[in-house]
């Protein structure tokens, strides 16, 4: 049997996507939360990225004010544990 991405599961399962949207955004209000947005939007505009331009601002490892412009789908692919192509 093929493992199922996080994302097919949570379209198969909406009470567990309602569930994990209502504590993910409780998250993005705590205190962590608030601090890791506002890290991503200044390096966001520090490295000129624009609004629906598809890209997001990837930090350099360890580092919350340096980092690169990189296709939003490249970035979020970079935390997977098993790198996709």
């Amino acid at each position: 049997m093929a493992k199922q991405s996080t994302a097919e599961y949570y379209r198969k399962n909406p009470e567990a996507r309602k569930t994990r949207l209502k504590q993910q955004s409780a998250y993005q209000k705590t205190a962590k939360g608030k601090e890791l947005k506002a890290a991503s939007y200044k390096l966001d505009k520090k490295l000129g990225g624009k609004v629906g331009d598809g890209k997001d601002a990837s930090h350099y490892k360890g580092s919350k004010t340096n980092g690169r412009l990189q296709p939003a789908s490249e970035n979020r692919r970079s935390r997977l544990k098993v790198r996709k192509k």
